[in-house]
């Protein structure tokens, strides 16, 4: 979550812990979750208010599809069709020229 683990939560934790003390600590978590409930609901008001607007269904949508990182790993860098993949590699011999594809370059 947030490139974070769990020994930066604890740290996180032992923190809040320590300034807010443990009577408010459940309180405070009761708000955090609310407000995220607040502004998942949010989001997806304002995804499904786009999709009206532009008349297409955004229910499957999911903001990580929107990554063009996402999108080149997805399309281009898929293991399965990618013909390296198809072609079994081999060790070439001492003395033995590497393949050559005069299209390619």
């Amino acid at each position: 979550m947030f490139g974070m683990g769990w020994p930066e939560m604890f740290v996180i934790a032992v923190v809040a812990m320590l300034v807010f003390g443990p009577e408010r600590l459940p309180e405070l978590a009761k708000q955090a979750g609310g407000f995220v409930r607040t502004l998942r609901r949010m989001a997806d008001n304002a995804k499904d208010d786009l999709g009206r607007e532009i008349g297409q269904d955004l229910s499957g949508l999911n903001l990580k599809d929107l990554d063009p990182r996402e999108m080149v790993r997805r399309n281009f860098l898929d293991e399965d069709t990618t013909p390296a993949a198809t072609k079994e590699a081999r060790i070439l011999r001492p003395g033995e020229t590497p393949p050559f594809d005069p299209e390619s370059t």
